[in-house]
């Protein structure tokens, strides 16, 4: 049975996913939901939780990227994206589940706080992969989508400050790593790597990533600011992708 995965395009925990797939060679075809409209599609798969990715393979449904990513390993074993040694693996754990749990939320909250007040610039990138006209509801409707997912991800100016702070201590944390080794956890590209790779990848906007990347004028000016500054310390993270992804 063919692989599907039901994403965002612009979700960054599915681009965890597409990167491990593609990374093993896996063919696979993508289901692309619009945010909001997903939750019907979801939770008749799960019958539970409506969150992205979901991966479908041969009657398995497997929820969330670091158990997709748990699934692909045990399935589809080469080229490995986990050491062989216990400890090293257990560091490699640790890793992902830190970089999930931080610097995914932390992107999300900090990115979103700001572009959501440029419809224009993020409807584009919320409806991509979708059917075209959801460009039009997305706009319609867009004071709503605006106010929803501000409530559902807790997202306003104090939590993104706070965002922003977390990202940029967990930024300084890897690079100052990637400055004296050249992977996250021993001497071989791992999930670990991925999971940072991916989750960051927004910040430096990757051609491979399936969004209609706003141009550089169009990016919010705080956002810009910060990339400006940020760069040096971004990029180990950005070479990872490019040279793996």
């Amino acid at each position: 049975m063919a692989i599907k995965l039901y994403q965002f395009c612009i979700s960054h925990y599915c681009e965890k996913v597409r990167w491990a797939l593609d990374y093993k060679g896996i063919k696979y075809e993508t289901v692309n939901l619009l945010p909001g409209q997903h939750v019907k599609t979801i939770k008749k798969l799960t019958g539970a939780e409506s969150s992205v990715p979901v991966l479908v393979h041969d009657g398995q449904i497997i929820q969330g990227s670091a158990q997709i990513l748990d699934y692909l390993e045990q399935t589809f074993p080469e080229p490995s994206l986990i050491p062989e040694d216990p400890a090293l693996q257990q560091q490699v754990v640790d890793w992902e589940k830190k970089l999930d749990e931080l610097a995914g939320p932390a992107i999300r909250t900090w990115v979103y706080h700001y572009f959501l007040q440029r419809p224009k610039v993020v409807i584009p990138m919320l409806a991509a992969g979708t059917p075209f006209y959801n460009r039009f509801i997305l706009s319609l409707a867009f004071s709503r989508v605006d106010e929803i997912m501000r409530k559902w991800m807790k997202i306003n100016q104090k939590t993104a400050d706070s965002a922003q702070q977390t990202l940029e201590t967990l930024i300084i944390e890897l690079a100052d790593i990637y400055s004296q080794q050249p992977y996250l956890v021993g001497d071989r590209f791992s999930r670990a790597d991925l999971t940072a790779g991916a989750l960051l990848a927004p910040l430096s906007q990757p051609p491979q990533y399936p969004v209609p990347w706003p141009k550089p004028a169009k990016i919010p000016k705080p956002v810009q600011a910060w990339l400006k500054d940020w760069q040096p310390k971004l990029g180990p993270i950005i070479r990872i992708y490019q040279q793996h992804r």
